[in-house]
């Protein structure tokens, strides 16, 4: 998976050498395209968000641009019950003392398994899987359904990336050293023939991992809005970090129905994860074939 395609060129980020689509919108600008060249290379895309947010050099172990544009994309997310003992297990001490796995009902927290198609943005095309634990807001008490109706009502959300692969080296990189994600190098397919989205993910070996489809839904006409999806982790100083993404939804739908949400598990090292947090209802889907996306930076948590 490594290996140099026809297609790309080599580049040094962070001390690590990166192979970048040549000519593609991070070979020339390097996370910090003008949206002229967006607006004339994808007329389709409406950019009119994007013209409010002021981009601010960074120094991440590398130079980028914060907020990092995602100009459009898809997804499907699938939002399960699970054991909340595992979760507990699963948050490192320092973590959990600031931010609390959310108690939906007694000994049962929420997990999130989104699978991301991101077709054009500041670092090219690539597919992620993101699977998180759902949590209370920084020293917050947990307060079951309350606080998650709460964060719901403030259109800001709080969680803990357990596991964040990609398939392409330049988002792995990108991932790890600037924005402290537990990020690697694996296979994805992403498909989007008949009536599901679907995901095929791999191990590293490029062994079948899982698969996860989602129905399309039927869409309801409504006013793009912006949901904030905030994230804390440690760096690789052993510090705490807050970072977060403002996801805005042009085309969004949502079901609780378990026929709607497909996942196939094996005995690859995600779907093992998976297992071991003893799955349970299906607490939400949501459908999501068009969106856009800023990822900001993460920043050291003030101590009080």
């Amino acid at each position: 998976m490594n290996a140099k395609k026809e297609n790309e060129i080599m580049i040094d980020l962070a001390g690590h050498d990166v192979p970048v689509l040549k000519g593609g919108l991070y070979h020339r600008f390097r996370s910090n395209p003008p949206l002229s060249v967006i607006a004339k290379e994808r007329p389709d895309i409406d950019l009119s968000w994007f013209e409010t947010i002021q981009k601010e050099r960074k120094y991440v172990g590398f130079i980028t641009f914060s907020p990092n544009f995602y100009y459009s994309n898809s997804s499907i997310t699938a939002i399960y019950t699970a054991d909340m003992k595992r979760l507990k297990e699963l948050v490192p001490v320092a973590v959990v003392d600031l931010v609390k796995p959310i108690s939906i009902v007694p000994g049962r927290g929420l997990v999130a398994i989104t699978a991301y198609r991101y077709h054009y943005c500041d670092n090219d095309s690539y597919n992620e899987l993101s699977v998180s634990i759902v949590t209370t807001k920084p020293e917050k008490r947990n307060w079951g359904i309350f606080s998650l109706l709460g964060e719901t009502s403030e259109n800001s959300l709080w969680g803990y990336v357990l596991k964040l692969p990609v398939d392409t080296e330049l988002a792995r990189v990108r991932g790890v050293v600037g924005y402290n994600l537990p990020k690697w190098l694996i296979r994805m397919d992403y498909d989007t023939t008949g009536d599901n989205m679907t995901f095929k993910v791999y191990d590293e070996a490029e062994n079948l991992d899982f698969i996860m489809s989602g129905k399309k839904l039927d869409i309801e006409k409504h006013e793009p809005e912006v949901l904030r999806s905030n994230f804390i982790n440690l760096n690789k100083d052993s510090q705490l970090t807050h970072g977060f993404t403002d996801i805005r939804a042009i085309k969004k739908a949502s079901s609780k129905k378990d026929e709607d949400l497909k996942l196939e598990l094996t005995d690859g090292p995600l779907s093992t994860l998976l297992k071991s947090m003893d799955l349970g209802k299906l607490f939400r889907y949501d459908y999501q074939p068009e969106f856009q996306a800023a990822l900001y930076t993460p920043e050291l948590v003030e101590e009080k």
